[in-house]
């Protein structure tokens, strides 16, 4: 179906592209004013810039691929191949001065994310990683930072490990015997990551938009983690001519499957409260 320089394409443009973008973006970082979106995030001409830039690489290097942006294509396309760009994850961030922000891109096979490549130009850290699923392709496996593999935790919850939250996810620190230490990083993917790298044993997100978490669904499965949605529904695969601009991806990230159990009772509230409020 591919082969494996089709991989090897996949993997010199994501990094290329989005290392130009974030060289570019660094020299914004801190510097810009955001405007706030109907949605209630923010955005800036960095992000819109940003944007644009890696559609029109993807649209020269990749004609027959679809895409999906934050700032300007919402509606899944027909395409068997299909771009999710976060042009700058943590955009608040950015703005004010915190060095956690990163350029995301995602590659939907069918509707469902198979490989992901996550930069932060100011951290020197670019992640990215394979996983196919039912999909039956082939290809390199394995997640990575900075070309070292990246393996889970092993670890079983204590107060000398980390477990994230969202802005919209606090209420979870508020419950007694919480069994983690609590940390908030502004960045949903790199909450992810995080538990990708060992560095956290899970997480929650309650409002992750599709271009938050297609890159790092990839990823996290990639290093022996977890995700699960906290709704009824399943994550993937995304339906060809649905809007994803307001829909939103409640889940739950853990360093490995038996962990998803010992944490969803702590956390399925903040789904069902983002279920009720959107009509999962």
């Amino acid at each position: 179906m591919v082969d494996a320089l089709f991989w090897t394409d996949i993997l010199t443009f994501a990094a290329d592209t989005s290392h130009r973008i974030g060289a570019e973006l660094t020299e914004k970082f801190g510097k810009l004013t955001a405007v706030r979106k109907a949605d209630g995030s923010l955005v800036t001409e960095a992000d819109r810039w940003s944007d644009r830039e890696i559609c029109q690489a993807i649209a020269t290097a990749f004609p027959d691929h679809g895409i999906l942006s934050e700032e300007k294509t919402h509606i899944l396309p027909g395409n068997d191949w299909c771009w999710v760009i976060d042009p700058i994850d943590g955009t608040t961030n950015f703005t004010r001065g915190i060095p956690i922000w990163g350029i995301s891109l995602g590659l939907l096979y069918k509707g469902t994310p198979v490989f992901g490549y996550v930069h932060f130009p100011w951290l020197r850290q670019s992640f990215h990683g394979y996983w196919y699923g039912d999909s039956g392709l082939t290809g390199p496996t394995g997640a990575f930072c900075n070309g070292e593999p990246l393996q889970t935790s092993d670890d079983e919850p204590s107060l000398n490990h980390i477990f994230n939250l969202c802005a919209r996810s606090t209420a979870v620190a508020a419950q007694p015997d919480f069994p983690c230490k609590i940390r908030l990083m502004g960045v949903a993917s790199y909450n992810v990551l995080i538990v990708a790298s060992g560095a956290a044993l899970g997480g929650v997100e309650a409002t992750s938009k599709i271009w938050d978490i297609a890159a790092v669904w990839a990823i996290i499965q990639a290093a022996g983690g977890a995700i699960e949605p906290l709704e009824p529904n399943p994550m993937f695969p995304l339906e060809i001519g649905k809007n994803y601009g307001d829909r939103p991806f409640p889940c739950l990230t853990a360093s490995r499957a038996e962990l998803i159990p010992v944490f969803k009772p702590w956390v399925q509230f903040i789904g069902d409260q983002v279920c009720e409020k959107y009509g999962l």
